[in-house]
């Protein structure tokens, strides 16, 4: 996803100079081409993402349209003030790039563990929230980002599967079907995606047909799909890597509750309690932490079981 990011950007960068790039001194494997080609639109702010917000709300009140970049917790909680404050108050188009998302980086301990900026980023005003589940879905939320005004946060992850061949084109805030299916629906976020269709192609083996939809934006929602899905399929189950309160599961509901929208079963799977202690690679926190493959098929199995 990191790759799909900067090579977009830099298409966008060619073609407008007001396109901005801050790192908070990392990434340089991947940002090392942009630096060299566009030395005047590419800061290092160090280790320093509070003074890297401002910067960027500064060029930004300046008629730049900036990105930061950096590790997915350094770039959101660390500097969270500068955020709110500085960027979204003053509807400055600043874009918070946010690598690492969920347990990306698991190994490095619960530092780097990103499991709440959804739910803290969605609750913000006029901030604008992606969470790309493909390198495609990457490609189209930055373009997006950088025709919009305001401020933005952009989630990456690690993981992910390959482009995903789907017919629906990509609409900011509207969710997409990736996979049909009338038995139940799968509702997922970002990387992880890839589980949710591992399961239901799993499933698809016993007779199951299961749909799976991304929800690319978290914030603009449309939720015409989820409606749909709630009518038309047995039931709903969310999928996220990061916490259930105020995340897509919260989200999903509140939305279905408001237009009074019942689907015949739901289910959240996310992080519910306590902090992450321990450490690991990606897939193996997912599934000790209960949002991984062994998760999603027992609460899919549930769902059909139940009457």
């Amino acid at each position: 996803m990191r790759n799909a990011f900067i090579k977009t950007l830099s298409s966008l960068a060619k073609k407008d100079n007001r396109v901005t790039l801050i790192t908070g001194d990392l990434g340089f494997g991947v940002l090392t081409d942009f630096a060299k080609q566009f030395p005047k639109q590419f800061f290092n702010a160090g280790v320093a993402e509070q003074n890297m917000t401002g910067l960027a709300t500064g060029l930004a009140l300046e008629g730049k349209i900036v990105f930061t970049y950096s590790i997915a917790n350094f770039s959101t909680l660390r500097c969270l003030e500068q955020i709110r404050n500085d960027a979204a108050y003053h509807h400055c188009n600043v874009n918070v790039v946010a690598v690492g998302g969920g347990f990306s980086y698991g190994q490095l301990g619960f530092s780097h563990h990103a499991t709440e900026d959804l739910s803290i980023l969605r609750v913000l005003p006029e901030v604008s929230v992606y969470s790309p589940c493909d390198a495609w879905e990457v490609e189209q939320s930055v373009k997006h980002m950088v025709q919009k005004s305001g401020t933005g946060y952009l989630r990456l992850d690690r993981s992910g599967p390959a482009n995903l061949k789907a017919h629906e084109p990509f609409i900011v805030g509207k969710p997409r079907v990736v996979r049909e299916g009338k038995d139940l629906t799968i509702v997922a976020t970002g990387g992880i995606i890839e589980v949710a269709l591992s399961v239901a192609d799993n499933f698809a083996k016993k007779g199951v047909d299961a749909r799976v939809l991304s929800v690319h934006t978290l914030r603009p929602f449309d939720p015409t799909p989820i409606v749909q899905a709630a009518r038309e399929t047995k039931g709903i189950i969310t999928l996220e890597e990061q916490t259930v309160h105020g995340g897509l599961g919260g989200l999903v509901a509140e939305n279905l509750l408001e237009l009074g929208t019942i689907p015949k079963k739901f289910y959240r799977i996310g992080l519910r309690a306590g902090f992450t202690t321990i450490v690991g690679d990606q897939n193996y926190l997912r599934e000790y932490y209960n949002v991984g493959h062994k998760a999603l098929t027992d609460k899919v199995s549930e769902m059909l079981q139940s009457p």
